[in-house]
C-alpha cells in the first residue's frame, strides 16, 4: 500500500487467527489505529502487543466479543463511538462454516453461522457506513467466498450465506459510491487456516473435498484484497486458479452447475 493509502482507522473482525490476523499484520504499517475484534481476547492481546512493538506509533485497540450476540455487537459499536474513532476501513472477516449433510447438522451451529456470516457483517456495516460518510469516505472489505457462486451440497448453508455477502456487497457499493466509500467482496477459494478445522465434523477427515491445487496462502489472499480495495474493485478472487474457476463458473448455465454439483465427490 502506498502513502496515499494510509488508513486513519481500520476495524478488523475475526482478527485472532487466519485471514483476520493476516489482515491486521498487513494493515499495521499502513494504519494509524487498528481495532481488532474477536471472541478470543488473549489471542488478540498477544497480537496487539506484537504489532505495537513492531510499528512505532501504531495504536491498537482490542475488543473481545462474540459477534453472534446482538448485545455484544451493540457494545462494540458503542465503544468505537465512545472512543471517537472514525473508521475508514472495515474488514468484515469474522465467519464460520459447517460441512456435512444439512439434515445431520446441529441447529445451534447452523444458527450461529447465520448470525455471524450474515447478521454480524450487516450490522457492523450498517453502524460504520455513517461514520465513513461523516469522515469523507472509506472502504469496506466483506469476506465472502468462491462458494458464493455455487449451490454446494454438504455446504448448503455456508454457500448460501456467502451468496448473501457477495450480493449485499454489490448493492451496497452502488449506494455508498457517491459518498466516496468503496465496497469489495473478497471471494477466496480454500485457504490454510483454522476455518476448516471448525467447519469439518468429527470423523469426516481434515480436508474439504477438492484439490490442494486450489489452495492459496493467507498472505496472498490478504495482499490481493487490500490492493483490490485500493483499486475500488467490486470482487477479488485471489490466486489465478481461483480467478479462472470464477470465470468458468460465472459462464455456466444453472442446469450444468446442478449437474456438476450432483456428481461431485461428497466424501
Amino acid at each position: 500500500m502506498s502513502a496515499q493509502d494510509i488508513r486513519r482507522c481500520a476495524v478488523v473482525t475475526g482478527a485472532s487467527s487466519g485471514l483476520g490476523e493476516e489482515f491486521a499484520r498487513q494493515l499495521a504499517p499502513a494504519c494509524r489505529t487498528l481495532v481488532l475484534i474477536a471472541r478470543r481476547g488473549e489471542r488478540l492481546e498477544k497480537l496487539a502487543r506484537i504489532l505495537r512493538a513492531e510499528h512505532a506509533g501504531l495504536e491498537v485497540g482490542v475488543l473481545s466479543a462474540d459477534l453472534t450476540d446482538p448485545s455484544a455487537r451493540e457494545a462494540v459499536i458503542a465503544k468505537i463511538a465512545a472512543a471517537k474513532l472514525q473508521p475508514d476501513l472495515l474488514v468484515n472477516n469474522a465467519g464460520m462454516g459447517d460441512y456435512g449433510e444439512f439434515s445431520e447438522a446441529e441447529w445451534p451451529k447452523l444458527e450461529s453461522m447465520l448470525k455471524l456470516n450474515i447478521e454480524a457483517l450487516t450490522h457492523l456495516a450498517h453502524a460504520l457506513v455513517p461514520l465513513m460518510k461523516a469522515g469523507g469516505g472509506g472502504s469496506i472489505i466483506n469476506v465472502s467466498s468462491l462458494a458464493s457462486l455455487l449451490p454446494i451440497p454438504d455446504f448448503a448453508v455456508y454457500a448460501a450465506t456467502k451468496a448473501y455477502v457477495t450480493s449485499f456487497s454489490e448493492a451496497l457499493r452502488i449506494e455508498v459510491a457517491p459518498h466516496g466509500i468503496s465496497v469489495t467482496a473478497l471471494c477466496p477459494g480454500p485457504v490454510h487456516t483454522e476455518f476448516g478445522e471448525v467447519a469439518m465434523k468429527e470423523g469426516s477427515g481434515n480436508k474439504f473435498p477438492g484439490r490442494e491445487f486450489f489452495y492459496v496462502e493467507a498472505e496472498q489472499v490478504v495482499r490481493e484484497a487490500l490492493l483490490g480495495a485500493s483499486a475500488n474493485r467490486a470482487r477479488v478472487f485471489p490466486g489465478w486458479q481461483v480467478a479462472a474457476a470464477a470465470v468458468v463458473i460465472s459462464a455456466l448455465p444453472i442446469v450444468l452447475i446442478r449437474l456438476a454439483m450432483g456428481t461431485r465427490p461428497r466424501r
